[in-house]
């Protein structure tokens, strides 16, 4: 097939009217994750399912601990490892130089509660192995989040007095990515150029995340599903939860990119992910400005100087060996789109 018909399915992504009048239509691909089968790892690894450029994958995810967590006696220790991974999942027809879409078509909280954590050496404002300090870390706790669908609210229960509030849902992926370049395998608790523990509330509804292809069929990994999380996540969790997914995956072939970019109808958006947070931030702009000049038709400094008047800055979390910006501009303030 040729460009245009890639360029025409990018076109119909970004549009989630069209996508949810298609649903009907497209191939669905189902898979069940269970502990059994789930990754710790991105990188080479036997495909769980195959999946044809617009099929729809219909799967679940189990939430960072593993399951093991659902009473307030249990402990951390319990967990198997850090955010199970559901896949990888193998992209037809795409190869390293392209890249993969997708399109979040439904999250949904796939049960009645979910967990928050405070962890020792772990957390934006508890001493790490980054950041360490004279004074003893925090101790373990663990909240339960009972989760009302009806309302579409999960309660915060106070460990220490009586108080208790609901906090709207806003269900996303925290861990999405596909295999490393070079051969490598990265902890699925780490973001990198490949996606990963980016924790962006961006892989939600209404998003189209653009992943770089590193080897043949991309191998997409997910997991670490979300019911809601504060900026930065800087406790160290969100309220972790099991999700039921649905996304669409397409294949634009010849576009090359080299760090995640999301976009939806009003906004592109480009994610920075390294340590220390200038770095990142350095990189999330260095890729928007790229962006808007390749698709835009901005020179770079026109770009940039756009970019300090009216840019937003997401800092999505800031606990994970790499720190991860999104850097965002509304599509108002852009000329018309080349391509």
């Amino acid at each position: 097939m040729n460009n245009r018909f890639w360029i025409l399915m990018l076109a119909i992504i970004s549009l989630p009217h069209v996508l949810r009048a298609q649903d009907t239509a497209a191939h669905v691909v189902k898979y069940q994750a269970t502990m059994n089968a789930v990754k710790y790892v991105y990188g080479a690894a036997k495909p769980v399912a195959r999946i044809a450029p617009g099929d729809i994958l219909d799967t679940n995810t189990i939430d960072c601990f593993g399951g093991a967590i659902t009473k307030p006696s249990d402990t951390l220790a319990m967990a198997k490892g850090d955010n199970p991974l559901t896949g990888p999942f193998y992209v037809e027809g795409a190869e390293p130089g392209d890249t993969i879409a997708i399109d979040f078509l439904e999250l949904t909280v796939n049960g009645p509660q979910g967990v928050g954590a405070l962890a020792p050496g772990f957390g934006a404002i508890n001493p790490t192995n980054y950041t360490p300090m004279l004074n003893s870390p925090l101790p373990e706790r663990i909240w339960l989040y009972p989760i009302h669908q009806k309302e579409d609210t999960a309660t915060f229960e106070a460990h220490d007095s009586k108080f208790s509030v609901d906090i709207p849902m806003h269900p996303f992926i925290g861990c999405i990515g596909v295999a490393p370049a070079g051969g490598e395998a990265r902890s699925s608790i780490v973001p990198a150029e490949f996606g990963g523990n980016m924790d962006a509330p961006e892989a939600s509804v209404g998003n189209t995340l653009y992943l770089p292809v590193n080897v043949p069929g991309g191998l997409l990994f997910i997991g670490d599903g979300h019911a809601a999380m504060g900026d930065g996540e800087v406790a160290g969790s969100a309220i972790e939860v099991p999700l039921h997914v649905r996304l669409r995956v397409t294949v634009i072939k010849g576009q090359k990119i080299d760090w995640p970019r999301f976009e939806n109808q009003n906004e592109i958006m480009a994610a920075g992910i390294y340590r220390p947070v200038d770095d990142a931030l350095r990189i999330a702009f260095t890729e928007l400005v790229g962006w808007i000049h390749s698709d835009y038709g901005l020179s770079d400094l026109d770009a940039y100087e756009l970019l300090s008047k009216v840019a937003k800055i997401h800092l999505t979390e800031m606990v994970d060996p790499n720190y991860v910006v999104i850097a965002k501009i509304d599509k108002k303030y852009l000329p018309p789109r080349k391509h």
